[in-house]
């Protein structure tokens, strides 16, 4: 066989083989199958199949979407949902009316109502010469489906104005993470009245900091009323968690991370706070950018990192809460899935579904209450980009591959943000192994095209005509 015969059929074999990875991918997906199952379950009977793994409580996850240039599509990311699992894994409840669901918290005194924020994108009739949003909280009793709207108001443009997080202070007011005005406001639900707000621009500066202003300066994502009346805020695009005393403002000696500084925290999501009473101070937060789960106690009057978990599947998780157990839950968006680990550090429970944003496990309080801390708990690291620590599961039972530690190198040479970026627009399907075959198919051809150029001895000749006119 001729060197360009063997060097043809190698080529062609890439291109097959990478073809037949992506069709086995796009037709073997288990999140679009556990997303129609979801779908499809007769409630009103309760006699749907089991979906999800059984736990001890009922489980309540809040879908992001991300309908591709604002078009809808049939791939299971482009659909928003809230939907509840019984603990025996088959669905309690299911919502996809909103377009967007964010923050879902449980209602204090119940043990199946939450509430939670959604936004819904309006269209130029309903908002008059822009598109607009509206921004709401609802209340729902999952047993019952019962709804109950608790507070809405409408913010302009669709993107950087919704309100990603929300958390009742009491009966009658709710305190809200503005990302439209980069600030933080307490409402009274009953009379529809601001009682008190904290703008960012009081203490930072928008020509120095943090993302594009106007724009999506702060992109404020979250906010947590801690018992002792202070609020802990997410400024997502300055890379901090802050803390405000709502008499004296910004306490700026209890600030984590630093505006750029990545190896603390990049662009997080949903901070919890874990008070001294359960062996904190600590801060546990969805790393999202670095594509991991990292906890920071402290200590001395500063933030010390002191758990970190990571594995190769992990992409751009925006959720973690410590259990009662022990047990950590983590919404891992761009990963199409919401697991548990044990405190051994190994997944204990995990369902896959399209594009999550948090999740919450009905057998506590809200978030992270009556969870330890990393340190209380012993909790050891686990990540997979550290040759130190033990080597932990895509899946349960899973440990990683080859192709998943080359998803790793890829994932510490190309920067978290394009990463993550690229893996928001692509299919659900598309696990690390479709994401190789895609590039190779793709590289691959173009070396081919290339190299069948070179053989065929063509030149590409240009004929450039220059005309010189003088006039006098």
């Amino acid at each position: 066989m001729s060197a360009r015969k063997l060097v043809r059929l190698v080529f062609a074999s890439l291109i097959v083989l990478s073809v037949f990875a992506l069709a086995n991918g796009a037709t073997s997906s288990s999140v679009g199958q556990t997303d129609k199952d979801i779908r499809q379950a007769d409630i009103s009977t309760g006699e749907s199949k089991q979906i999800a793994p059984q736990t001890n409580n009922i489980t309540v996850i809040a879908t992001d979407s991300n309908s591709w240039m604002g078009k809808a599509s049939d791939d299971p990311r482009a659909r928003a949902e809230l939907v509840a699992f019984n603990p025996n894994g088959t669905v309690l409840y299911y919502n996809d009316s909103h377009t967007r669901y964010w923050d879902v918290d449980p209602v204090m005194g119940t043990s199946t109502t939450v509430e939670y924020l959604y936004a819904d994108h309006l269209n130029k009739s309903e908002c008059g010469s822009e598109v607009c949003t509206r921004n709401g909280i609802e209340r729902v009793n999952l047993s019952t489906g019962e709804v109950t709207d608790i507070y809405s108001r409408v913010t302009p443009g669709k993107h950087s104005t919704r309100w990603h997080d929300g958390d009742r202070i009491n009966e009658s007011t709710y305190a809200v993470a503005d990302i439209a005005q980069d600030r933080v406001f307490t409402v009274n639900t009953t009379t529809g009245l601001i009682e008190w707000s904290w703008e960012a621009q009081n203490d930072f500066n928008p020509m120095k900091s943090g993302g594009s202003f106007p724009e999506d300066w702060t992109h404020l994502n979250d906010i947590e009323v801690l018992d002792d009346g202070r609020l802990m805020v997410s400024l997502r695009n300055h890379d901090q968690v802050v803390f405000l005393d709502r008499e004296t403002g910004l306490m700026e000696n209890w600030t984590l991370g630093s505006d750029g500084q990545h190896d603390i925290v990049y662009e997080q999501h949903n901070p919890d706070y874990i008070p001294e009473s359960d062996g904190g101070p600590a801060v546990l937060i969805g790393d999202s950018e670095n594509n991991r789960v990292v906890e920071y106690q402290r200590e001395n009057s500063k933030w010390n990192r002191t758990w970190t978990w990571q594995d190769s599947q992990m992409q751009w998780p925006r959720d973690a809460d410590r259990l009662p157990n022990g047990h950590t839950l983590i919404t891992d968006s761009n990963g199409n899935r919401v697991f548990e680990v044990n405190q051994e550090g190994d997944v204990v429970w995990s369902i896959d579904i399209a594009f999550p944003y948090e999740a919450e496990r009905l057998e506590s309080g809200d978030e992270s209450t009556g969870g330890q801390s990393a340190s209380a708990l012993g909790l050891a690291s686990k990540s997979s980009s550290n040759e130190n620590t033990v080597s932990t599961s895509n899946r349960i039972g899973q440990k990683e591959s080859i192709v998943g530690r080359s998803w790793i190198v890829l994932k510490n040479i190309v920067p978290g943000r394009y990463m993550n970026a690229f893996m928001y627009i692509l299919p659900s399907w598309m696990d690390p192994t479709e994401v190789f075959a895609l590039l190779a198919l793709v590289l691959g051809s173009l070396a081919w095209v290339a190299i069948e150029w070179h053989w065929s001895s063509r030149s590409l000749t240009i004929p450039w005509t220059i005309h010189i006119e003088r006039k006098g």
